[in-house]
């Protein structure tokens, strides 16, 4: 008689995407005792100063949601603060679908805005974006 497999029952995720500069992070939440992981990396070790560690896990916080969920993120793009930027939206987006009742919260804290500031692209005749080449008068 064939083997059956029957699937192992796999515990809610909710999905949240967040995005900041160029940086983007693709965050599941899940029950759990509020672990957190970033690249397969310990959240401590991957930011390692304490500024973007708070700013990343701020949805947690004012939801005072960190011990229920575990959180699990995948980043790419960007430097550290983009990167935080982006874990903070992404992790606000996903609690908002793990419960609706949070958005208020979120809201009035500013946690759901995308922040749409970019860098400005470099033009043609200037070496960046405002800076001009020297002016020589002769």
């Amino acid at each position: 008689m064939a083997d059956i497999k029957i699937p192992a029952i796999k515990a809610a995720q909710y999905l949240g995407t967040g995005r900041r500069k160029t940086a983007v992070a693709r965050v599941r939440l899940a029950a759990g005792s509020g672990k957190i992981t970033i690249n397969n990396r310990p959240f401590e070790n991957y930011f390692p100063i304490e500024n973007l560690r708070m700013q990343a896990v701020q949805p947690l916080t004012v939801t005072e949601t960190t011990a229920r969920f575990d959180v699990r993120v995948n980043v790419s793009g960007g430097g550290p603060t983009g990167q935080a930027g982006a874990v903070r939206h992404g992790i606000a987006r996903a609690l908002l679908v793990a419960d609706a009742n949070l958005r208020p919260t979120l809201k009035s804290n500013g946690l759901l805005t995308r922040d749409p500031r970019m860098r400005e692209r470099k033009k043609y005749g200037q070496p960046g974006a405002r800076k001009r080449f020297q002016y020589s008068k002769r």
